[in-house]
């Protein structure tokens, strides 16, 4: 990936999807980062094509003010991070609350695939930094877009936005 040049002034988070899975839910969170100043990036494979309606609808017209980065591998992905010790990632299996977590600005927020969540050697290898959105009901997890909704919310809140 060559040198990203902002849309926004001031970026608040990359969100980071592992291998998506399902359109509507990208296209959402397309739409979300939007919303909060948010480069999505996607690591491949995904599963479905970017140009699908589905994605397009989800994201209304506001598709082609995002800032979206796609990546082949997550290792592509990884290997350019500037400060992996501000990476984070989720997984209703983690111990540790994001509630917990003082994010910054550029913080990267990553999420895997809807079915599966973060593969165990993603899960194994950053176990020092897997946190869980906390939960008392009856649930075994939350939806994509929804989970990231709710983290971005907390870390909007957090930076006075």
């Amino acid at each position: 990936m060559s040198e990203i040049i902002s849309k926004y002034p001031k970026l608040s988070f990359n969100i980071v999807l592992v291998e998506p899975q399902i359109p509507n839910n990208t296209g959402n969170i397309g739409r979300l980062g939007v919303a909060t100043h948010s480069r999505l990036h996607l690591i491949h494979p995904l599963g479905f094509e970017l140009t699908d309606a589905r994605v397009k609808r989800a994201g209304l017209d506001y598709w082609p003010e995002l800032e979206l980065v796609e990546h082949a591998t997550f290792e592509d992905w990884f290997s350019e991070l500037e400060d992996p010790s501000r990476v984070f990632f989720f997984s209703a299996r983690a111990e540790q609350s994001f509630y917990d977590l003082q994010l910054q600005p550029g913080d990267s927020l990553v999420f895997g695939k809807e079915a599966e969540g973060l593969s165990p050697e993603i899960q194994e290898r950053f176990k020092d930094r897997l946190v869980t959105i906390p939960f008392p009901g009856k649930v075994r997890s939350f939806n994509l877009a929804n989970a990231v909704a709710m983290v971005l919310g907390e870390g909007m809140r957090q930076l006075g936005s």
